[in-house]
């Protein structure tokens, strides 16, 4: 059976998108790799970043992709290609791997939620910036440095304060941060 995406343009999008080798540290270990991709990717085919959070062998973002753009696939496609390309190589490689001229870095599939209005949005932007005190990497979302918390910080959206492992959820109102184009950030 095909796997079958939802492709509107214009949406907005969280995307969790992971490593094959769900023990490496790939991704922190090579941060700078991981956001020249990303804006290289970003210069060619734009797409606004709302919130994102990388992990050691995980990712979670939201998108905003330009009206009438439906076209993430190709931007994930280009995004792990280009991160792939500008690390070193080492992990193993399957025959079918092999067989495609793939690495072997990446999980083939990723997932995708189209965001359906301003609830499901702050819920996702939630569970993004909440992720690293959910797999136990940090006791406090502000401690975990690969986030786009901290721009929701500086920018005045959240508190620092906010996200402590026992109290999620407290302190954020999205009505406090501006409408959606305001949510913008830099990867």
């Amino acid at each position: 059976m095909r796997y079958r995406r939802t492709l509107i343009g214009g949406a907005t999008y969280f995307f969790t998108v992971n490593l094959a080798d769900r023990n490496a540290r790939l991704l922190i270990d090579h941060i700078a790799a991981l956001r020249a991709a990303v804006r290289h990717v970003r210069q060619a085919h734009p797409f606004e970043i709302i919130a994102w959070v990388v992990l050691p062998e995980h990712m979670h973002a939201v998108w905003i992709l330009p009206p009438g753009d439906s076209e993430y696939p190709m931007r994930w496609n280009q995004i792990k290609g280009g991160f792939s390309r500008r690390i070193p190589s080492g992990e193993r490689v399957s025959a079918s791997r092999s067989s495609r001229r793939e690495r072997g870095v990446w999980q083939r599939r990723y997932w995708e939620h189209l965001i359906r209005d301003e609830r499901d949005l702050e819920r996702h932007v939630d569970y993004v910036h909440w992720n690293p005190v959910k797999h136990g990497y940090v006791s406090r979302v502000v401690d975990w440095p690969f986030s786009s918390f901290h721009t929701f910080v500086r920018r005045g959206w959240l508190d620092a304060d906010w996200g402590y492992a026992g109290d999620f959820g407290e302190g954020y109102v999205m009505g406090s941060r501006g409408s959606r184009r305001d949510l913008r950030v830099e990867m």
